[in-house]
């Protein structure tokens, strides 16, 4: 077998890390097998032996960048100690920067039309996250459906993110920081912050 026929152990790690930077640059709209097998630099039937459909290619991407937000959230909640209207807050910077750095990736992850299926265990990534958010309201208003709750605070972190990198907060509001808005949300969703 000659050096160009031996299959590559590596190449599924980089046809993702391909979709990453294409998704980054460019977009969703962007992610085609064809085009990222094109800047990989191999066939365009190759990336079919690891991702024989796009929703495969597109929950790899996906589920990268749901492993790079646990990741930093876990690293915002450190051990867990601090109040949970202190973590809530902290979270909700996290997820509003992360979304706010990451665009494409963001749009890519919470695109249910694009991702849905239950067999490639996308929701395995997803659905911890969300778990966390209940989990701290639930502590915060014992007297609530938590879930419900944090469904709505959820939706409300992503209305910021997208009205923040579309501008439109700022001209509406004047502001030039989201954390006013998050508080604000927080405050919305959660009753006011004690001692504020």
């Amino acid at each position: 077998m000659s050096e160009s026929e031996k299959p590559e152990p590596d190449l599924r790690v980089r046809l993702v890390d391909v979709g990453v930077e294409l998704l980054a640059r460019e977009g969703v709209g962007a992610l085609s097998l064809r085009e990222i097998a094109r800047r990989a630099g191999v066939s365009h039937g190759a990336p079919r032996r690891y991702f024989p459909t796009h929703l495969e290619l597109l929950s790899a991407v996906a589920r990268r960048g749901f492993t790079e937000l646990a990741g930093r959230v876990t690293t915002t909640l450190g051990d867990g100690t601090a109040p949970a209207r202190t973590q809530l807050t902290e979270l909700g910077c996290t997820y509003l920067r992360f979304a706010l750095d990451n665009p494409g990736m963001y749009e890519l992850m919470f695109r249910h039309d694009l991702l849905e299926s239950g067999h490639l265990r996308l929701r395995d990534t997803s659905l911890p996250l969300f778990g966390v958010l209940v989990e701290l309201v639930g502590r915060v208003r014992t007297d609530a459906d938590a879930r419900a709750v944090a469904g709505a605070l959820w939706a409300n972190l992503h209305g910021i993110a997208q009205l923040w990198r579309w501008g439109s907060l700022q001209l509406a509001t004047g502001a030039d920081d989201f954390v006013p808005l998050l508080r604000t949300a927080l405050d919305a969703h959660l009753g006011p912050e004690a001692g504020r």
